[in-house]
Protein backbone atom coordinates (compact mmCIF):
# COMPACT_ATOMS: atom_id res chain seq x y z
CA UNK A 1 0.00 0.00 0.00
CA UNK A 2 3.16 1.99 0.69
CA UNK A 3 4.29 2.64 -2.88
CA UNK A 4 0.88 2.19 -4.80
CA UNK A 5 -0.25 5.14 -2.06
CA UNK A 6 2.99 7.20 -2.93
CA UNK A 7 1.87 6.45 -6.96
CA UNK A 8 -1.46 7.90 -6.64
CA UNK A 9 -0.91 10.83 -4.74
CA UNK A 10 2.11 11.65 -7.38
CA UNK A 11 -0.34 11.11 -9.95
CA UNK A 12 -3.20 13.12 -8.12
CA UNK A 13 -0.74 15.92 -7.80
CA UNK A 14 0.79 15.94 -11.51
CA UNK A 15 -2.62 16.25 -12.80
CA UNK A 16 -3.39 19.40 -10.49
CA UNK A 17 -0.13 20.48 -11.80
CA UNK A 18 -0.97 19.81 -15.45
CA UNK A 19 -4.50 21.53 -15.50
CA UNK A 20 -3.21 24.79 -13.71
CA UNK A 21 -0.05 25.05 -16.39
CA UNK A 22 -2.52 24.58 -19.03
CA UNK A 23 -4.84 27.46 -17.92
CA UNK A 24 -1.47 29.36 -17.13
CA UNK A 25 -0.53 29.01 -20.89
CA UNK A 26 -3.72 29.54 -21.95
CA UNK A 27 -4.12 33.10 -19.86
CA UNK A 28 -0.71 34.27 -20.85
CA UNK A 29 -1.51 33.28 -24.77
CA UNK A 30 -4.46 35.76 -24.64
CA UNK A 31 -6.72 32.64 -25.87
CA UNK A 32 -10.19 32.54 -25.12
CA UNK A 33 -10.93 33.30 -21.38
CA UNK A 34 -13.91 31.25 -20.59
CA UNK A 35 -11.43 28.29 -21.33
CA UNK A 36 -8.57 29.67 -18.84
CA UNK A 37 -12.10 29.77 -16.38
CA UNK A 38 -13.22 26.31 -17.17
CA UNK A 39 -9.79 25.46 -16.51
CA UNK A 40 -9.57 26.52 -13.44
CA UNK A 41 -12.90 25.62 -12.28
CA UNK A 42 -11.29 22.31 -12.76
CA UNK A 43 -8.31 22.54 -11.31
CA UNK A 44 -10.32 23.61 -8.19
CA UNK A 45 -12.04 20.65 -8.47
CA UNK A 46 -9.35 18.02 -8.99
CA UNK A 47 -7.36 19.60 -6.33
CA UNK A 48 -10.48 18.79 -3.95
CA UNK A 49 -9.74 15.21 -5.04
CA UNK A 50 -6.35 15.12 -4.59
CA UNK A 51 -6.39 16.43 -1.19
CA UNK A 52 -9.07 13.76 -0.69
CA UNK A 53 -6.96 11.41 -2.06
CA UNK A 54 -3.81 12.44 0.46
CA UNK A 55 -6.11 12.24 3.58
CA UNK A 56 -7.40 8.57 2.68
CA UNK A 57 -3.72 7.14 1.90
CA UNK A 58 -2.75 9.30 5.38
CA UNK A 59 -5.73 7.34 6.90
CA UNK A 60 -4.95 3.88 5.44
CA UNK A 61 -1.54 3.99 6.54
CA UNK A 62 -2.29 4.97 10.23
CA UNK A 63 -4.08 1.81 10.31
Amino acid sequence: MHISGNFIVGVAVFVVALVLFAGLINMMRGGSPDLSQKLMRWRVGLQFVAVIIIMCVLWFRSS
